[in-house]
């Protein structure tokens, strides 16, 4: 059975020596943000990931989740698991205090996010999906809906779920047919039916919160006329108790690939009671909050996923004997050495290795501009941390859950024939990890958000603002030798194709759009690899200073470096096949006739 150890030493080192978040006071909370505030919850999380939910890992893969007369029962251990949450108060842990929350800061929540979805992502599936109903509610909820609903979110007492997908339309939400009428009392009767609605009914909470994209009579044809509803499972009484059944139950749960200790469900609505969140035809506004919430959640499983497999990947290879060093024997007592001598083997786990940390650091990154945009003293730079991570959140999304997968399927490579059977847990990870690519947008979604909506945002201007960023750092640190040679050149290169690639679009989309769709999901590889190229350079500049400081742990930091100097030298140069694929234009693309396929 596979195992998980949360990386408590390298949060400790991104958020404290790299971010230096305990530097950062004009961000209300963050001088709370000290190593041993952030080490003692990191450590509590770690333990209940890897004694509580990695153990029921497997048997939430194995059991699946039942659907007996409208209730859907949930695997073994998962009940008691979500009690822990919520006796602990982990599912409150950034929520605001007015509802029950501990208000502290986005970064720490994604922390403790990445390592108990690590243990077991379908699982926490649950409480994240309830916190993005938390704070579509909290942004757009009147004071009356927030009152009765949100504390009960916060504590995870009730759950939460968003419900957009009907069977016809996916992507395209302006075709939902989901119908909200308008009632005497104000509020609305549902009907409809809504598809791969995640944690749509368990047995782990009293009550289960929907959130519903629905179209009233007289709302205008397409996206401009979808309103989102609020419709609990159980109506809530005045006083907070719970009242009758709603008309919402659940059609069936999936059988999926993957994530089966999660329910995904067929949901029908008939005639269902719910209440209008936000403004009437502003529902597609209201549910993104929730939507960009959920894909930066999806973004960071998928590199928890990928650590979960590496972990065990990394283990194996170290134990494993299978044929001998070419250049000398280094296990001369045993039959065979480990195959971690071989370069191959030490290849697949670098990619791993490199891409994961390097991940994790751009995604705490990014976490950071959440809390300026919303807890940062000045304005200027609320306004400037918004933009950028508007910009980043499709690549966030669809390029951490791309190379998760690979990440997972490179663990899984490692293991051999082991890794095709199901006792050594690698093909769950596979399987999990797949997912992530898919929903809450599919990454070729993604990848058209970025370039057709976000590049030309505010005339360009968050990725200009992103480019003087890079720009800045470097120029910042040139006469710093050690980084000079090794990470900013590197980051600079890369850099250049970049604004190349952007600046073929400017030039080729205005005549063919297709030329920059073609390369869309390119572009957003690229601006990844700069992201992570960008984060590398970061934590070497903090390893290298900790060196010169002498500090103790040594073997971290330069194994920091070295893993860094790797995905200079080996990955980041990726940037440039990406520009020549971008730089062919739409041709090779769009030429084949649609039947010769």
């Amino acid at each position: 059975m596979p195992s998980y150890t949360a990386p408590l030493r390298d949060f400790r080192f991104v958020l404290h020596e790299a971010l230096r978040v305990q530097e950062m006071p004009e961000i209300a909370g963050y001088e709370e943000m000290t190593d041993d505030f952030t080490g003692a919850v990191l450590e509590e999380a770690g333990k209940i990931a890897s004694e509580v939910l990695a153990p029921i890992n497997v048997t939430g893969d194995v059991q699946g989740c039942t659907l007996e007369n409208g209730v859907v029962r949930t695997p073994d251990g998962f009940r008691e698991a979500m009690d822990l949450l919520r006796e602990g108060g982990w599912t409150g842990l950034d929520c605001d205090p007015d509802y029950g929350g501990q208000g502290m800061p986005h970064v720490l929540n994604l922390a403790v996010g990445e390592i108990q979805s690590a243990a077991n992502m379908a699982f926490m599936m649950y409480p994240g999906l309830t916190h993005g109903a938390y704070s579509a509610l909290h942004a757009h909820g009147s004071d009356e809906l927030k009152q009765k609903y949100l504390p009960k979110l916060v504590s995870g007492e009730w759950t939460g779920t968003m419900n957009l997908t009907e069977p016809h339309c996916g992507t395209d939400l302006g075709m939902l047919r989901t119908k909200a009428v308008p009632q005497d009392d104000g509020s609305y009767r549902v009907s409809g039916q809504k598809i791969f609605i995640s944690s749509g009914e368990h047995d782990l909470a009293e009550n289960i919160i929907h959130l519903v994209l629905a179209r009233m009579p007289d709302a205008p044809e397409g996206v401009k006329g979808i309103s989102l509803f609020v419709v609990p499972k159980f109506l809530v009484n005045d006083d907070g108790s719970l009242g009758d059944r709603n008309g919402v139950v659940c059609g069936k749960v999936e059988e999926k690939m993957g994530i089966h200790g999660n329910s995904t469900c067929v949901m029908n609505y008939d005639d269902a009671t719910g209440w209008l969140v936000g403004e009437p035809n502003k529902g597609l506004r209201a549910m993104f909050t929730m939507m960009n919430e959920a894909r930066l959640m999806v973004g960071m499983q998928g590199l928890a996923v990928a650590e979960a497999a590496y972990q065990n990947a990394a283990a194996y290879a170290k134990d494993r004997l299978q044929g001998r060093d070419v250049t000398g024997e280094k296990n001369p007592d045993g039959p065979a050495d480990p195959i971690i001598v071989h370069p191959d083997v030490r290849r697949m786990l670098l990619d791993q290795k490199s891409f994961i940390e390097g991940a994790r650091a751009f995604l705490l990154w990014g976490a950071t501009m959440i809390d300026m945009e919303k807890r940062h003293e000045d304005a200027q730079m609320r306004e400037d941390a918004g933009m950028i991570i508007a910009l980043l959140t499709p690549v966030l999304k669809a390029f951490l859950t791309d190379k998760g997968l690979e990440c997972t399927i490179m663990a899984q490579q490692v293991f051999g024939g082991h890794g095709y059977i199901e006792e050594w847990g690698q093909s769950q990870f596979v399987r999990d990890a797949r997912i992530a690519m898919i929903y809450e947008g599919a990454n070729g979604v993604q990848a058209l958000d970025l370039v057709g909506r976000k590049l030309p945002m505010k005339g360009g201007k968050p990725i200009m603002t992103f480019f003087d960023y890079i720009k800045g750092y470097i120029k910042a640190n040139e006469d710093d030798l050690s980084l000079a040679r090794e990470f900013l050149e590197p980051l600079k290169s890369a850099s250049k194709d970049l604004q190349q690639a952007a600046m073929f679009f400017m030039q080729a989309g205005m005549k063919n759009p297709n030329a920059a769709l073609a390369g869309s999901n390119d572009f957003l590889h690229m601006l990844g690899h700069v992201c992570l190229g960008m984060a590398w350079t970061r934590m070497a500049k903090a390893a290298a200073t900790a060196l010169q400081n002498g500090a103790e742990d040594r073997a971290f930091y330069e194994n920091k470096i070295a893993t860094g100097r790797y995905y200079m030298k080996r990955l980041l140069p990726e940037t440039k096949l990406r520009l020549a694929r971008i730089e062919s234009g739409a041709e090779p693309v769009m030429d084949l006739p649609a039947e010769a396929f």
